[in-house]
């Protein structure tokens, strides 16, 4: 375990606090005054999905939390449950509830492959690629003139998820979308 100053609890990583993993959402170094500089930090619990806003102080060591990446094969949706399985031994299943998949799950397609992140030998979360391809599956037709809302238009993805996109895109085209943010990024290379 690697043990961090209070500085080094950056965005995007996942530290020990009170005994769970949370990811660091935000961190802010900053000095009030004559006092000793404080790390303000936003947390996110990974088992539970809470959010908690903590202050690190200079005195201050943080453990950063061991987690295992494993590969795991998304299988199907079913009432607020997301089914894998092992890809090597597909009898091998698990579920996660969407919370603790997050805003990621809209993004995931069938039999497409993840990463599941586990700690203390269970299953807490899971990270997708950054950029996924998706087929577009409704996308309104754009009309002439409407570019008063930036050029931009609601569209359906084979996932049913909705995300905004530019005018041209049309029904049918792949689409490129940053999973992280839910952002177009462009139309994927075939």
């Amino acid at each position: 375990m690697a043990i961090l100053e209070y500085s080094e609890a950056v965005e995007r990583k996942i530290i020990l606090y009170e005994g769970q993993p949370y990811e660091v959402l935000h961190s802010h170094v900053f000095r009030k005054q004559m006092r000793k500089p404080v790390n303000a930090t936003k947390l996110k619990n990974l088992i539970t999905g809470k959010i908690t806003e903590v202050s690190f102080h200079q005195s201050e060591k943080i453990e950063e939390a061991e987690i295992e990446y494993k590969d795991a094969k998304f299988l199907y949706k079913s009432k607020g449950e997301f089914w894998f399985c092992d890809p090597k031994d597909p009898s091998n299943r698990f579920k996660l509830e969407e919370e603790m998949i997050g805003n990621p799950a809209k993004f995931m397609k069938t039999n497409s492959l993840v990463e599941t992140m586990i700690f203390d030998d269970k299953v807490i979360g899971v990270k997708l690629p950054i950029k996924v391809d998706l087929k577009v599956t409704e996308a309104p037709p754009a009309v002439k003139g409407d570019t008063s809302s930036g050029g931009q238009k609601q569209i359906t993805l084979e996932t049913g998820a909705v995300i905004n996109g530019p005018l041209f895109i049309t029904e049918g085209e792949t689409i490129t979308i940053n999973t992280e943010t839910g952002d177009y990024i462009g139309r994927a290379n075939k």
